[in-house]
């Protein structure tokens, strides 16, 4: 079964609010076996446009990734960092499980 990942660009408008968002998420990424791959970090954009924060985080399926999102808590915590304390593009998205090159 494909994992589930979430890819988030977000610009952070409020750092001292968005701490509050993500104290709140802890819950609901604990309830779904979520797994930061990425958080923050150094980045070069070298095509397209870009936000100030990348975060990519695993989810055991497709599912859990998508029940994480819909949950009441993790709804709760996104009205902690809904605007003007950040801005955010996400894409909850099946991992690939098929051939690989080379």
């Amino acid at each position: 079964m494909a994992k589930g990942y979430w890819i988030a660009r977000v610009d952070v408008a409020d750092t001292e609010k968005y701490k509050a968002y993500v104290a709140a998420n802890a819950e609901p990424f604990g309830k779904f076996g979520a797994r930061f791959l990425v958080r923050a970090g150094n980045f070069e954009n070298p095509e397209g446009t870009s936000r100030s924060r990348n975060v990519v985080i695993e989810f055991p399926t497709y599912q859990a990734a998508l029940d994480c999102w819909n949950s009441p808590e993790y709804q709760a915590a996104i009205a902690l960092r809904a605007p003007p304390v950040s801005t955010i593009d996400l894409v909850i998205i099946e991992g690939y499980d098929g051939p690989q090159p080379g």
